[in-house]
This record gives structure tokens, sequence and C-alpha cells, in this order.
């Protein structure tokens, strides 16, 4: 297991302080709110200052640096490309001068404060939610903790937009802005309705020639590992429908509309849920990475390297009791 290892919000907040002396860090929340509301009247009203005065901090905002930063339509605002560039790193340094404020209050009474976690729906990241949410509160009763059940693609713009600190999700490939580091492998499993004859054990690739799947989106991890295992074997996976819904994809197979690929953790859930049967598939094993998401640039403050600890301290125990039932299994790594 790779040890963490803290990071100082220096530069970050440095850059904030240094900043705020040509732009005024009320302004950059005016921005922000605007931007996330996406209408000048709203945002007014929400941030309960007159719209002629919130209109002319932004006035004030655009002189300073320089840029417009807002396209004014008859739906709303919508920011400009330099808009998008400054909404990205006002979002970044509004949460370090936060985390200032609330480390500041909270030295020598513990470690306190906001962190957010999410976890990636139909994966093993489900089975950690409770035990995370007793052992924070056990230990760091002073940490709010805030769990988000996402896609994976979803949560990692997120981190990179630095408004979710860590995310437990599938992947392992090196993508700008963020940092995997490897938790689990979990093998994949053909997942099919109990009206329909379940297959010859053991389940080859091979023998899915001509079945019909329903799958997720090319975009997501677990899709496209089963393309490149159907692809190595010259094959094309007859999909008859994508579906990215856990509810619904259950209900599908209930329904014996098709059968599924899934990772172990899923595929117990949807057997469990409608009855259905399942058998890991075999040569190839196809395994999806399960893994921890942070940013590779923005540094975790004291609460989020504490629930980052917690977190990892979880998956071993995960993995441990897993590996004790007959199937499925999951294999940690280390």
């Amino acid at each position: 297991m790779v040890r963490p290892h803290r990071h100082c919000a220096a530069p970050v907040l440095g850059l904030a302080f240094a900043w705020g002396q040509g732009v005024n860090l009320r302004r950059l929340k005016y921005f922000v709110k605007i931007v996330d509301i996406g209408s000048l009247t709203q945002a007014a009203e929400v941030l309960f200052i007159a719209q002629p005065a919130l209109s002319q901090q932004l006035a004030t905002l655009e002189g300073e640096v320089r840029q417009q930063l807002l396209v004014r339509t008859k739906r709303g605002v919508t920011p400009t490309e330099a808009g998008k560039v400054l909404y990205r790193h006002a979002q970044i340094i509004l949460r370090q001068c936060e985390q200032a404020r609330v480390d500041m209050e909270a030295a020598g009474e513990g470690l306190s404060g906001q962190v957010s976690v999410g976890l990636a729906p139909g994966t093993a990241a489900s089975a950690l939610s409770l035990p995370l949410l007793r052992t924070v509160r056990a230990r760091h009763p002073g940490i709010l903790l805030y769990l988000n059940e996402n896609y994976g693609t979803t949560l990692s713009e997120l981190i990179m937009n630095g408004r979710m600190d860590l995310a437990v999700l599938y992947g392992d490939k090196a993508i700008h802005g963020l940092t995997f580091l490897p938790l689990l492998k979990e093998p994949l499993y053909l997942v099919g309705p109990a009206t329909t004859p379940a297959p010859a054990a053991p389940v080859r690739l091979a023998d899915l020639r001509e079945m019909e799947l329903m799958l997720p989106r090319q975009y997501n991890v677990v899709r496209k590992l089963v393309d490149a295992a159907f692809v190595r074997a010259g094959m094309v996976p007859r999909v008859v429908a994508e579906i990215e819904s856990a509810f619904t994809l259950t209900a599908a197979i209930a329904d014996g509309l098709g059968a599924s690929i899934l990772p172990a953790s899923m595929a117990r859930e949807v057997v469990a849920a409608c009855g259905a049967w399942q058998f890991q598939i075999v040569e190839p094993v196809i395994e999806a990475p399960l893994a921890l998401c942070q940013s590779d640039h923005l540094p975790l403050s004291e609460p989020a390297q504490a629930v980052k600890d917690i977190l990892l301290e979880l998956v071993v125990d995960l993995a441990g009791t897993v590996k004790s039932t007959p199937e499925p299994e999951l294999t940690a790594l280390s």
C-alpha cells in the first residue's frame, strides 16, 4: 500500500492573498455565485444585494482582470473562456481561504471542517460508506463528511475543479489534473435474467459473441475494459442498449431484456435484487481497477488527509472480508 503523504496549502493560499491585493475576494465570491446560478437577478436575490450593485461589482472585477468574464443573453449569463478559467481558480482560492479560516479556529481543538468524498455507484466503494461515516464520527467528530454517489466522470471533474476532495471510482490511467491510488481489482461477471437459461460454466468471452448485452456508454471505464477484451478476441459485443442507471439496468435484466457484464460488487447487488444468475468471465479474466482519486496539484487539508487515511484502512478490511466469501472476490492492491 502506498503511504499517503501530507502537503502544504501555502502555495494556493499565497496566490489567494497576493492576488487579493488587486482582486477583492468578495467579488470572487459574487462571480462564482453568478456563474453557479446563471442569472444576475437570481444571484442578487441569493446574495441579498441589489442587482445594480452586483452588476457594478462584476464590472469592477472585469476591469481588474482586464477581461470580459460573462456573456449576457436573454436566458441569463454564461462565462466566457476567460470567465471559465477564473471560475476554476476562484473556486480553489475561496475553498483554500475558507479552510484556512476553519484551521485557524480549530487550532488546538482537534480536526474540524468539511471533507467531500465521492463514491461511484455499483462499486465496492458502496460498502465503504457506512464504515467511513462511523469511523470519521468516532475519531474526528469535528469533521463534517459529505458523501456524493455519482458517476466516475462527474466525480473526477469535481475533483479537477477543486469542488471535491477525494473519490473512489474505477480507473487507473493517468489523467492531467488527477492522481489515482490503486485500491482493489474487481473481476467482471456475466449477469443474466432468471427467465433465460444460464450458460454452462465456466463462461468464456468467446461464448458471448451472440449474447445480447446491456452495457454503459463507451466512455465508461468498465465499458472500455469490455470493448478492449472483445477487440483482443477479434469480436464485437452485441450491445442492444446502453444503460447507466443501476435501477434501470436491474429492472431490464429482471424483465428478460438482456444480460450485462458487471464488476463483482454490482453483480452481487443485481442478483440479490432480481434473482438473476451470475458467472465470472474467464479466458480471459477481466478485472476493473478501483482507485482512490484526488487532485495532483491541490493539497489536501488536514481533515481531508485524515479521511483519506481512514479510507485506506477500510479498504484493507473490505478486501479481507469479501475474500472470505466464495464469490465474487476482490483483490487488494499493495
